[in-house]
């Protein structure tokens, strides 16, 4: 088991954590945000958040909602837009990705994802392959796509939300990019499709959430479902030249799950990391962001 970092930016930074909220800065805005695995103390006190702050994020639960999914207000300042742009530095890339206040906390970004950037970037540029095919699941607003797509990769990129599918495509066109295959469909009927097909792929990435929905309203549980996917996933992959990314950010799910269900399915891949993926604040706690298991066979 390793400790794997996600370093900050220049445009992105973990101010502060503790009382379940995160202090983080996103480009020149700082925000306040749920975070349930902070159980510490805060460093600076609740008047310096609120007085570093442009927008904070407060929690609601509707009851007559069966999903479990967590949603809220956010409260701005008169200097807090609704959208704005933030920049990652990549070797000969610069990723660019509009930011924007969505009303289940998220911001169009998850900034722990950026090791795995990097990882996907030099794997592909290492590959000695015209156009690696690249499936990208769960896709959200698309920056791993975006970073495959950069480094010269075929990309299809399946989300089950349209307007996630929307704020990808205006990232692509941020980026100067092109050629993102779209698919707007539920994941799991995907894979299975794609298996009957007879389809390969040079590399997958994934970052299921928690809980789901399929674009028709199909349910999704971590817990239920990541078992089959990854056996379907694996039917995907090349047996050689090949690279996988996956991240699994949910209460219960340790890097210990996470490979024991890894190596059950896949067995024993070169080049292969498991751990726990992580963000220090400036004050030097080590806030957890879930299980990160990647590997890459290239040769």
């Amino acid at each position: 088991m390793e400790l794997i970092e996600t370093k900050c930016w220049r445009d992105y930074e973990l101010l502060d954590t503790g009382k379940s909220q995160k202090l983080e800065r996103f480009g020149p805005y700082v925000l306040v945000r749920p975070e349930p695995k902070a159980i510490w103390d805060k460093h600076l006190s609740d008047e310096e958040w609120e007085g570093k702050s442009q927008a904070v994020f407060r929690r609601t639960y509707n009851s007559s909602r069966n999903d479990k999914e967590e949603s809220g207000e956010w409260y701005k300042k008169k200097d807090m837009p609704d959208q704005w742009v933030i920049e990652f530095p990549m070797d000969h890339f610069y990723l660019k990705m509009r930011l924007g206040l969505t009303p289940f906390r998220h911001v169009g970004i998850f900034p722990e994802q950026a090791t795995n950037w990097e990882y996907i970037y030099e794997t592909i540029s290492m590959m000695k392959i015209d156009k690696p095919k690249v499936l990208n699941l769960f896709a959200y607003t698309g920056a791993a796509s975006i970073v495959a797509l950069a480094a010269g990769a075929e990309v299809v990129h399946v989300e089950a939300l349209k307007q996630l599918i929307t704020w990808t495509n205006e990232n692509m066109t941020l980026n100067q990019l092109s050629g993102i295959r779209w698919m707007l469909e539920d994941v799991v009927k995907f894979v299975k499709r794609e298996i009957r097909r007879g389809h390969k792929y040079h590399g997958i990435i994934m970052d299921p959430p928690a809980y789901g929905r399929g674009a028709e309203g199909e349910k999704w549980i971590l817990e239920e479902g990541i078992n089959d996917l990854l056996k379907d996933a694996r039917q995907l992959m090349f047996s050689q030249n090949r690279f996988f990314v996956l991240n699994l950010y949910a209460k219960g799910i340790s890097p210990l799950i996470t490979e024991n269900l890894f190596d059950d399915i896949f067995g024993e891949v070169k080049g292969k990391e498991c751990g726990e993926l992580f963000i220090q604040d400036h004050y030097g706690r080590r806030l957890p962001y879930g299980s990160l298991l990647r590997f890459r066979e290239i040769g």
